[in-house]
């Protein structure tokens, strides 16, 4: 049996590509919240823990499976060391994800091509009924 600890340190092991990783990172909500306040500006850890009853450390950890996955960059300005929305990872989401909603569509639309057909009046489209 594993302990969380070993799910929070060790999921890299469990992702085998980069799709896998986002999806891990993007799983928590915490972490989702994280990259919602990115999307506005970047922050410090500090700023970012803020809304969070939790400590700075457990939101260093959100931002290191972040970072790992692509999600989030460190920057480097002297004492202060924002965090920066890497939006990259997110777009190749997006495009996987368009396949499944192009499925969709074609399969909503023959759905609704077929009711049409149902319901059109005239007896060639219908089954009768003994």
């Amino acid at each position: 049996m594993y302990s969380t600890e070993w799910f929070s340190t060790n999921w890299f092991l469990m992702a085998q590509d980069r799709l896998s990783s986002v999806f891990f990172a993007l799983a928590d909500p915490t972490r989702r919240g994280v990259l919602a306040r990115l999307a506005a500006g970047d922050a410090t850890v500090k700023e970012l823990a803020q809304p969070y009853a939790m400590s700075v450390a457990a939101v260093s950890k959100h931002l290191k499976v972040l970072e790992a996955a692509g999600l989030v960059s460190q920057g480097k300005q002297s004492q202060w060391r924002p965090r920066h929305l890497e939006a990259a990872p997110l777009q190749e989401i997006y495009e996987w994800l368009e396949d499944y909603r192009r499925f969709w569509d074609r399969s909503l639309d023959s759905l609704a091509e077929h009711l049409r057909l149902l319901q059109s009046p005239g007896d060639d489209h219908k089954q009768d009924n003994p």
